[in-house]
């Protein structure tokens, strides 16, 4: 029941704009952000599948990266040559360096970001500091966090489907 409440979910966000999805040549067209942890099995892989089988180059950290790959260098890569950004959105997605800095990018590049919030209402996110971020990296991630939960986007509650 799952799987096909997330697939119903993927048709939505691809009905979203089609015009963002067409085939081009950069290697990235979209870039799936996450939390590999609350969605790479789920929802992750299964909107990367979907969007293969229709000819989008879809970025995905665990599909793509390969062993000697440099993380930094090819993630930011993807984001400057995707064309649209999906932002899986869950409850433990504030608490990871990773996810916020790659939101950061996308809005930064000006990236249109669509939002899914994962099993989370948007008003219950907040970047959590743990003493390990810079204060720069702090301000750049609470701002792309604020403009994600302003932006219009999907929601999806796993037990409820």
């Amino acid at each position: 029941m799952q799987c096909s409440s997330a697939q119903k979910l993927c048709r939505q966000v691809l009905q979203q704009d089609q015009n963002l999805f067409k085939p081009v040549t950069s290697k990235c067209d979209a870039f799936i952000n996450h939390r590999g942890v609350d969605t790479k099995r789920t929802i992750g892989g299964l909107l990367y599948d979907h969007l293969r089988r229709l000819d989008v180059h879809p970025f995905l950290d665990n599909k793509n990266l390969k062993p000697g790959d440099r993380l930094f260098r090819k993630i930011d890569s993807s984001i400057r040559n995707c064309k649209v950004g999906i932002a899986l959105v869950s409850p433990r997605y504030p608490e990871s360096y990773w996810c916020l800095h790659e939101l950061s990018l996308l809005l930064e590049m000006n990236k249109k970001v669509i939002p899914i919030f994962w099993d989370v209402k948007p008003s219950e996110l907040r970047v959590k500091d743990n003493g390990s971020c810079s204060a720069y990296d702090l301000r750049r991630f609470n701002w792309a966090l604020e403009e994600t939960k302003d932006t219009v986007g999907f929601t999806f509650d796993s037990v409820k489907g």
